[in-house]
């Protein structure tokens, strides 16, 4: 199938712009080259769309996908040369294949991956594609891979741990050691133990505690250590609860000042 001006047309959704094109890279700058650039970008998106549903089975949203597609596109449509003689659908689709593949590279990682083993993951990934349909049938080994597409089996290695890391478990999936009990992954996930930060501060304290005159050593003991109250103070040491409570605000005021100014020092 040819259009009009003699340009091959691969697919249906190819429109003839060529005309258009034409015109748009006579245009100077402003609203008629906008216009320009709008109705060839409506006349072509068609194809952008078709192309981006290729690449729908990999984890991102469709909607997603037409806008990557779309851009790469705009890009297209803003570099083509029509004086080359050539048809824009063969210069258009490289290049929008090449800006998905851009946002999948660089977008759509749960983990950082050096570039270097994300390329041996797509080299991995298409030669067990390929070594898959041979007629034995069987999943194709390290060494299988390394021979087919020219690579080490440490770098199939390498490119088989980087198939893992472009998409992340949800938190809510199941543990596969939970043995049924319903476990999410999420639930192995540990937390800070606030046993720790008390530990600190015990240790940040201690040499403030020495300092303290011998009473109020003794009140923090029976206050925090053998859990009486202050009412049960008192009556110990023959003094009044709001005198024992003074001394508890004072003295743990100073014990904090001092901690505090250990710890700036």
């Amino acid at each position: 199938m040819t259009s009009p001006a003699g340009t091959p047309r691969i697919h249906d959704d190819a429109p003839d712009t060529a005309a258009d094109f034409f015109r748009l890279r006579a245009a100077s700058d402003g609203p008629e080259r906008e216009r320009l650039c709008q109705e060839i970008a409506e006349a072509w998106l068609p194809m952008a769309h078709r192309i981006a549903r290729g690449y729908r089975e990999r984890g991102e949203s469709l909607d997603d996908l037409r806008q990557v597609a779309a851009l790469g596109l705009t890009k297209a449509i803003n570099r083509f040369d029509p004086t080359l003689g050539k048809a824009f659908e063969t210069y258009a689709v490289p290049t929008i294949k090449g800006e998905l593949r851009r946002h999948f590279r660089d977008f759509m990682w749960s983990v950082h991956v050096p570039r270097r083993v994300q390329d041996l993951r797509n080299q991995v990934r298409r030669a067990r594609q390929e070594l898959s349909q041979e007629p034995d049938g069987q999943s194709p080994t390290s060494a299988a891979v390394a021979a087919h597409c020219g690579l080490t089996e440490e770098e199939v290695r390498q490119g088989m741990s980087a198939l893992g890391s472009f998409s992340a478990l949800s938190l809510d999936a199941p543990a596969l050691t939970s043995g049924g009990d319903g476990s999410a992954l999420g639930d192995l996930i540990g937390s800070s133990d606030p046993s720790f930060d008390l530990v600190a501060d015990r240790e940040a304290v201690k040499p403030c505690l020495s300092r303290l005159p011998a009473r109020e050593q003794r009140i923090l003991y029976l206050r925090y250590f053998e859990d009486m109250t202050q009412s049960m103070i008192a009556e110990e040491l023959g003094v009044s609860q709001m005198h024992i409570s003074r001394l508890i605000s004072r003295t743990c005021e100073r014990l904090r000042d001092e901690a505090l100014a250990g710890a700036a020092a």
